[in-house]
């Protein structure tokens, strides 16, 4: 019986080179502020709903075709189409888990040929030149990330199929308790670290990719323990 897998994939810092929706308030809006509002979602006095609207907020007036510009900067990690690739042949269904906004994710993806990829997010609005955020996957119980990535997970897969995340951020952090196979980086691996949770360190989709190349050829796997007592309880939920 083939070994059915289900992988999600942040998108901010992950698939692209840098944040791109923290790189977007910096610039314009007021840095010091910006800064302060993120300080606060990180110690976690504030939850990320909170932290997106009010960094909205903090941008008094935005121009789309210099928003536009600043977006196109961003590039993607240069083996990410390989692994989509990869993805593609073994017939393993991939999905992008955002907490940053649509705006720009489509933007990016469009560029890169990658718009046929399913993707869940936040969403954003210019009206008025002002930043209209709204939030149509919030999920008051997981404050961590605005766009709640652990009911995508749970609505995306079934009890018998192997669940893989990648990520880098906090928003990432209660994701990876419902998932088997982790590959993290930057302050999702730390927190791997102080949860004694396994995972699979990575810095580019090249990483990524010849990993689960292994996965995908063995024989048997075993599901992590915790991940899979998590799923069941909130596949019961459901």
């Amino acid at each position: 019986m083939k070994k059915e897998f289900k992988i999600f994939i942040d998108f901010d810092g992950t698939i692209t080179n840098a944040d791109v929706g923290e790189n977007i308030f910096l610039k314009f809006g007021d840095e010091k502020e910006v800064k302060r509002i993120i300080e606060d979602l990180l110690t976690e006095k504030i939850s990320s709903k909170q932290c997106w609207l009010s960094l909205c907020e903090s941008v008094h007036q935005i121009n789309k075709d210099e928003l536009d510009n600043f977006i196109d900067e961003f590039k993607i990690d240069p083996g990410f189409k390989d692994f989509i690739g990869l993805c593609k042949k073994n017939e393993v269904h991939h999905f992008i888990l955002s907490d940053g906004f649509d705006y720009y994710i489509e933007r990016i993806l469009k560029r890169e040929n990658l718009n046929d990829l399913k993707y869940y997010s936040n969403k954003l609005q210019i009206i008025n030149n002002k930043l209209i955020p709204s939030f149509p996957h919030h999920d008051i119980d997981f404050p961590s990330s605005a766009n709640c990535k652990r009911n995508h997970i749970i609505n995306n897969s079934a009890d018998e199929e192997y669940t893989v995340f990648i990520g880098d951020g906090n928003s990432d952090k209660s994701t990876i308790h419902f998932c088997d196979f982790i590959f993290a980086k930057d302050d999702l691996l730390k927190y791997c670290e102080k949860e004694r949770i396994s995972y699979f360190p990575f810095k580019n989709f090249n990483d990524v990719k010849r990993i689960m190349i292994k996965l995908l050829s063995k024989k048997r796997l075993k599901k992590r323990h915790q991940a899979d007592l998590k799923r069941r309880e909130a596949y019961i939920q459901e």
